[in-house]
């Protein structure tokens, strides 16, 4: 195969796991699909602020000059940090996409020892259920707080605080972390949607 054949087969290559990675499973509802992605946009807003406001240091933000890299050690940079936060949400929230579709019922090829086995049901209810429970708690605590003008330890925002909605920073930074609210909801939804057809076909 020449080398412009194989430039030409990338393309092709990505876009079928791109599909195969997205196509719902038989007996998947409308809904368990369209909420299992929604999750990934709703994670994305929240993101791509964080990137923008640190690490590429956009003036999106209320600086305070306080220390903004808090407890991390002095060999890891913020802006890395935020870099793999936020990276590492992405694809926690992409998991759920698992649950509605081909890899989240058989180990893909790239799972080493697993590879086309069965995924055992609870592997992937136990861990969602879980994870739907702590975000629906965590974040939901956080904007019932915000809407009281409270940080999450309960103490009242201060009218120089980067989440004091009174500007438009601070409003920028609330309309990209609300969708967050949704993520245990969804997750669960589409936890149970699982556990249903799983179930059913047990």
């Amino acid at each position: 195969m020449t080398d412009s054949a194989v430039v030409a087969a990338r393309p092709r290559r990505l876009r079928a796991a791109w599909a195969s990675a997205h196509a719902p499973v038989p007996g998947v509802p409308r809904w368990a699909r369209a909420a299992a992605l929604a999750v990934p946009f709703a994670v994305l807003p929240s993101s791509l602020w964080r990137i923008a406001a640190v690490a590429l240091h956009l003036p999106i933000v209320r600086h305070t000059g306080g220390d903004e890299s808090g407890n991390l050690p002095s060999w890891l940079p913020i802006e890395l940090y935020v870099v793999l936060l936020s990276v590492l949400s992405e694809l926690l929230a992409f998991t759920a996409v698992g649950l509605v579709s081909t890899w989240g019922e058989v180990f893909p090829r790239w799972v080493p020892f697993l590879r086309g086995r069965r995924v055992p049901t609870l592997a992937a209810v136990v861990p969602g259920a879980i994870g739907a429970a702590i975000l629906t708690c965590l974040w939901t605590w956080v904007f019932v707080m915000l809407a009281f003008g409270r940080n999450l330890e309960g103490e009242r925002l201060t009218a120089d605080s980067p989440l004091n909605a009174d500007t438009w920073q601070g409003a920028l930074v609330v309309v990209a972390y609300v969708p967050l609210v949704a993520w245990g909801p969804l997750l669960a939804a589409v936890t149970f949607a699982y556990y249903r057809r799983r179930a059913h076909r047990a």
